[in-house]
């Protein structure tokens, strides 16, 4: 049958002991689309520019701190607790999703509450926002697991299963690192079109509930044919990613519906005039 041989070297560049891995350029190329997204929301709807320096090093703070508090926590915390010199060693490995995601939706809240009312926008505002670039960074991230040959699948006899050569394997594995990708990018595109093309329809909180429902859901399903990613998740009838999905999936439902409800503030934010001016 024919299978993907896939056999990546991780590291793209290596200059004396520089490591220039996949995955990091993959992180930082999301991280900036997300940036000139952004630099394109707020010029839309007449936010300063300049505060999107700020914003950046939020969330990329927010992102690295969260995932890796977020692995040691749900995934191996007797492991990290006996050994917490082992926490700081990021570039080993070992990042969860939903942590990033948490950290992030406080460290959005901060920088609300530090720059919201100057500014004249609100925390649902900015988490809408957010979402369509959290969506493409995602899959920038889920193809930087590819490029690692990490968190794959069971074995599989479809067609387009990988052999992750660099693991040493011997018989193909579902590439969940791609199906997640491509979830991922369908939901940016789709929340990226809403924003673009029907922005002064919609209102708050239903961008942001869309994202939680199509990267989580995927998630959840997804998970169902992925190899754990630690012992303990052996026999359990739901894994530790699908746990840590279903409130984020329920928090997507529950934004969407209130989207709906009559009161409910526009999505599109108008520049206030003042002394005339806007």
């Amino acid at each position: 049958m024919l299978f993907v041989n896939w056999d990546v070297d991780p590291i793209l560049l290596h200059v004396g002991g520089f490591q220039l891995r996949y995955y990091g350029l993959l992180f930082i190329v999301g991280f900036y689309l997300g940036f000139y997204m952004f630099r394109y929301f707020f010029r839309r709807e007449g936010k300063p520019v300049e505060l999107l320096d700020t914003l950046l090093w939020v969330l990329i703070l927010c992102t690295i701190v969260g995932a890796r508090l977020g692995h040691v926590l749900f995934y191996q915390p007797g492991y990290y607790l006996a050994n917490p010199g082992e926490i700081l060693k990021v570039w080993e490995g070992g990042l969860a999703s939903h942590g990033g995601t948490i950290a992030i939706i406080i460290g959005m809240w901060w920088f609300v509450k530090k720059y919201g009312r100057r500014y004249d926008f609100s925390y649902l505002w900015l988490l809408d926002r957010l979402a369509i670039a959290t969506a493409f960074a995602a899959m920038f991230i889920r193809l930087g697991n590819l490029m690692n040959s990490e968190i794959y699948g069971h074995e599989t006899s479809l067609p387009w299963g990988f052999i992750f050569l660099q693991n040493g394997e011997t018989v193909a594995k579902h590439p969940t690192q791609l199906y997640e990708a491509l979830c991922y990018l369908g939901t940016g595109i789709i929340l990226f079109c809403l924003y673009r093309y029907a922005l002064p329809k919609i209102k708050e909180g239903l961008l942001l509930g869309i994202f939680f429902i199509g990267i989580f859901f995927s998630r959840f399903l997804i998970e169902f044919v992925k190899e754990n990613q630690v012992g303990f998740e052996e026999g359990m009838a739901l894994n530790m990613g699908q746990l840590l999905s279903i409130p984020f999936v329920l928090l997507g439902i529950f934004l969407i519906v209130r989207s709906f409800r009559p009161g409910t503030p526009p999505a599109l934010s108008v520049p206030q005039k003042v002394n005339g001016k806007k």
